[in-house]
């Protein structure tokens, strides 16, 4: 991780523009409300899948070259990107938002409701922004025309990261953070830090919700094929039996997180979702396949449940008469918010939201790649509460759920905190 430089200016005095000029933040920001929600509503009635995001970039595209920003697209096939150059000299600061929908059809009965199907995994689906990542995009596009409004007082760049293919790229593809980084993305521009935020139920309508730290979990796929001779169940001793060998094999790598890995360092988890073999009850297969996923906080625990797994089913196997192949396909590494920079952070949110709805959360056992970018650069990502006043967050539908239900008078405060942040920042980074 490259070395953070954090200007330690904190505090309110801050969170306004630079007094000597006229220019008015609060004002911009409340004379784009109504427009955060107009392209929210639009972006949630047309989604598009990750990678294929093509008149989700266009829409952004055609707003930030109408605030003058220089700006780059087909970035990790279907990104935009966006520099917005400040009056003067400073550092640069990354702002992303994720842009692609899921194959879910949406159940909400709103007047911008999804009515679009595409194919996916040869199958005729509907599509839906049911993670909120269409309210990420509108905040960050009001983010971008309040900050191209001062662009002449910023003390450093903003650079605008419109993201696709969070939720994993189709099968045969690269795509999102990982891609981006990959085709040279922070090479090119260079970003000191970076901010991000996701809306989500399980906090109020206008909630932030942070962690220092280790905040969401990596999220690794693996496979095991266990490998026997096919018998006749009668007769079990005239094969080997990849069914037990299997059986065993999931009972055995749950001792890996249990008894084999320091837990007290961070939290870990092995879970199987799908074991398939077989076609006949009297008939043992040659072949039993496994496939789950590894959730963990600790970047070297994760390598040392990589190993142990693989020679757990190996040896489980082999004493059984059996084969096991491993693979295991690395995803998004653990998202971690620098602990400094979640220092900042903190009270700019809690100018913006207020001290009682903003807190620290537990940590998260689902995965970002966000985490990709911190892993660059000191990173910061935050979540903001959508669930209406009125409704339980522990019962509301939850992201990715069909009626997943998005509270809009919280776009305001999301809009505002990515604003603020920006600016704490780079006025921050005057003072040095």
């Amino acid at each position: 991780m490259k070395r953070l430089f954090l200007p330690l200016a904190l505090g309110t005095a801050l969170l306004s523009s630079n007094p000597a000029t006229a220019t008015d933040p609060q004002q911009l920001l409340k004379q784009t409300e109504s427009k955060v929600i107009e392209w929210r509503r639009h972006l949630h009635q047309y989604p598009e899948l990750g990678n294929r995001e093509f008149k989700t970039a266009k829409y952004i595209e055609k707003h930030l070259r109408s605030l003058g920003m220089e700006v780059e697209t087909g970035v990790a096939h279907t990104g935009v990107v966006a520099l917005l150059k400040g009056g003067n000299p400073g550092p640069t600061v990354a702002l992303r938002a994720d842009m692609d929908a899921l194959p879910v059809a949406e159940q909400v009965d709103i007047p911008f409701a999804s009515k679009v199907k595409t194919e996916y995994n040869g199958e005729q689906v509907g599509v839906m922004h049911a993670c909120g990542h269409d309210t990420h995009v509108a905040m960050l596009m009001g983010a971008a025309e309040v900050l191209a409004a001062m662009r002449n007082e910023l003390n450093g760049n903003v650079l605008f990261v419109f993201q696709p293919a969070e939720e994993g790229a189709p099968d045969g593809e690269e795509g999102g953070a990982e891609l981006m980084l990959k085709e040279g993305l922070f090479e090119k521009y260079k970003p000191q830090v970076a901010f991000g935020q996701h809306v989500t139920s399980t906090l109020p309508s206008g909630v932030i919700g942070y962690r220092s730290g280790p905040l969401m979990a990596s999220s690794d796929e693996f496979r095991i094929t266990v490998k026997g001779r096919q018998t006749h169940g009668s007769r079990p001793w005239g094969g080997v039996d990849p069914i037990t060998a299997a059986a065993q094999i999931v009972m055995g790598t749950q001792t890996i997180v249990s008894r084999q890995i320091d837990i007290s360092k961070e939290p870990a988890v092995v879970s199987f979702g799908k074991i398939a073999g077989g076609v006949r009850n009297n008939i043992i297969p040659d072949s039993v396949f496994l496939n789950g996923t590894i959730r963990n906080f600790d970047m070297d625990n994760r390598q040392q449940i990589f190993k142990k797994l693989k020679t757990t089913a190996e040896r489980i196997a082999e004493s059984s008469g059996a084969e096991a192949e491993v693979e295991i396909l690395e995803g998004y590494p653990v998202t971690v918010n620098n602990p400094a920079l979640t220092e900042q952070a903190v009270p700019v949110l809690k100018a913006v939201a207020g001290d009682k709805n903003v807190m620290e959360i537990p940590k998260i056992t689902g995965a970002e790649d966000f985490s990709f970018f911190a892993l660059e650069v000191p990173g910061f990502y935050y979540f903001l509460g959508v669930t209406p006043a009125g409704t339980d967050p522990a019962t509301a539908a939850s992201n990715h759920s069909p009626r997943f239900y998005v509270d809009e008078t919280a776009l305001k405060t999301g809009t505002e905190a990515i604003t603020r942040l920006t600016l704490n920042y780079l006025s921050a980074a005057r003072g040095q």
